[in-house]
């Protein structure tokens, strides 16, 4: 096979693809992926860890076969809300707003009765069950006071809710609140119960 059949192979295996991307989805998605869903999903728009191009995966040794991703676009143009906590870096109330960590979950197909695996740039994880995240109404956070949160921060993305509506996180030291909130949030794993 020459180099122009080669790419010519390559350019249509991309479009027949459709067992992992539909047209709609793959005509949407024009921004770089922010956000990565693996594992019990029922609905996929990338394949399987590619341990040459997904390093940072790699080193923190995930494995999966399929996955949906989201950009910017995508998880903005959700239904969003705002939540207004008070956060511990600055002792201070926040607006912050984004898409329903639940509703970005749903839109996977994931099963119902699942625990997410949530996890940071850094290597943080945390563990949740769905009822968590649904109780505690987390948000993917992508705006700040109104502003996109840039990496380097505590985005683009922040798993994060309002631990200031709940008296159990309300009693807590404002330094303690946030455990289960990673921010620079790019993976989950959505995990079936058993």
């Amino acid at each position: 096979m020459n180099k122009r059949e080669f790419l010519t192979a390559a350019a249509m295996s991309s479009v027949v693809l459709p067992s992992l991307v539909s047209a709609k989805e793959a005509a949407t998605s024009a921004g770089p992926a922010l956000l990565t869903v693996t594992g019990a999903i029922g609905r996929a728009n990338r394949g399987p860890l590619d341990p040459a191009l997904d390093q940072m995966m790699l080193k923190q040794k995930l494995q999966f076969d399929k996955g949906y991703t989201f950009d910017f676009e995508a998880l903005r143009t959700m239904p969003s809300h705002v939540i207004e906590p008070t956060l511990e870096y600055d002792n201070r109330t926040h607006r912050l707003r984004g898409p329903r960590l639940a509703d970005v979950i749903k839109t996977t197909r994931a099963p119902d009765a699942t625990g997410l695996l949530l996890r940071a740039v850094d290597g943080y994880a945390v563990r949740l069950s769905l009822a968590e995240v649904r109780h505690y109404r987390f948000i993917v956070a992508t705006h700040l006071d109104g502003r996109p949160m840039p990496l380097g921060g505590l985005g683009p993305l922040w798993a994060v809710y309002d631990a200031d509506r709940f008296p159990d996180m309300r009693a807590k030291p404002v330094s303690a609140r946030f455990a289960l909130c990673p921010w620079a949030l790019y993976h989950i794993e959505v995990q079936t119960r058993t």
